[in-house]
């Protein structure tokens, strides 16, 4: 059984950066896409970036480009996102998925399969 968790989530003051990890067990990690997608409070779910079965394409909303960085280590099957330069308006929890096929890469939330719980990260101004 697939399971996906995540960590390094916190509280942290407007500019200041954090680095969530999300690690996988179960099921095959380095032939699938990943991706980190964040859901605010009565806001619909966004998809903050998504990276390729072996790290050579990644993604990025518009919102979060040039300060989240997305990355994996298949060896250890964790994916991590770097938030550097992080605003108010990036408060929210942040999960991982997993792609539902192998070798492709796509950000609309029904194409992952496996979903994390959710790390809470909190912008203060």
């Amino acid at each position: 059984q697939v399971q996906l968790v995540e960590s390094g989530g916190g509280l942290v003051q407007a500019g200041g950066s954090l680095r969530l990890s999300c690690a996988a067990s179960g099921g095959t990690f380095s032939i699938y896409a990943m991706g980190w997608s964040r859901q605010a409070p009565g806001k619909e779910r966004e998809f903050v970036a998504v990276i390729s079965w072996n790290g050579g394409t990644s993604r990025y909303a518009d919102s979060v480009k040039g300060r989240f960085t997305i990355s994996r280590d298949n060896a250890k099957k964790t994916v991590y996102l770097q938030m550097n330069g992080l605003k108010p308006e990036d408060t929210a929890v942040y999960s991982c998925a997993k792609y539902r096929a192998s070798y492709d890469i796509g950000v609309l939330a029904g194409a992952y399969a496996y979903w994390g719980q959710g790390t809470q990260v909190t912008v203060s101004s």
